[in-house]
């Protein structure tokens, strides 16, 4: 079976259609349609629709092309959480990266002692790539996510440590009001991955050691 949680996919019997929510087994998806119902169906009983991968890839390529009149931009690395445009009850995961990096990124799950890579690949700067998606309801068991990224540029500017985040999400992560993210062109929740440098006051500073 090649599906993956996220796909959206079609039955070939009904006519319905929804995201690839569950792995019940080898043979065996669970597919949340429009109506928030999660059914479970033979993956050989399904196809791919591929339409949202098309819209991804063509957001990733436009915003990798070259903007050199722009500042470098060493920050901004967060990870976003919005809900189908369609069904409210399907939550996608998307890394977005607003710094002038472009991102190595592996994600992967852990829940119990079971591990499952996600997704493993390349995020230009100042984009969006969908890393994983899942039913909002179950966020009390969601599982630990394990994220980390590399920086490159091919730019004379070093770039900062790898980042690790590994952490499990729980619903006072997602108690804020949403905000309007630009890049994903909807609303949703930000999570914070890199922390901003502070800026330091020198006169506060010096008036410390005074002190």
């Amino acid at each position: 079976m090649n599906y993956k949680l996220g796909d959206f996919v079609r039955f070939v019997d009904e006519n319905l259609e929804g995201y690839i929510t569950r792995i019940i087994d080898k043979d065996t998806i669970g597919v949340t349609d429009s109506n928030d119902f999660e059914i479970p169906v033979l993956a050989s009983k399904v196809t791919l629709i591929h339409g949202d991968v098309q819209i991804e890839e063509v957001r990733a390529k436009a915003s990798a092309a070259p903007q050199l009149d722009k500042p470098f931009t060493k920050e901004g690395i967060f990870l976003a959480v919005v809900t189908d445009q369609h069904n409210s009850s399907v939550a996608h995961f998307h890394l977005l990266n607003e710094s002038s990096f472009q991102l190595l990124a592996s994600f992967s799950t852990e829940k119990g002692s079971n591990f499952k890579g996600e997704f493993a690949g390349d995020i230009q700067a100042g984009s969006s790539r969908k890393i994983y998606t899942t039913r909002l309801s179950d966020i009390q068991v969601w599982p630990e996510f394990r994220l980390e990224i590399i920086f490159h540029t091919p730019l004379s500017i070093q770039p900062p440590p790898p980042l690790i985040f590994h952490r499990q999400l729980k619903g006072k992560d997602l108690s804020v009001a949403k905000t309007n993210i630009a890049l994903l062109e909807q609303k949703g929740w930000l999570i914070r991955l890199d922390e901003p440098t502070p800026l330091i006051d020198a006169e506060k500073l010096k008036n410390s050691f005074f002190k």
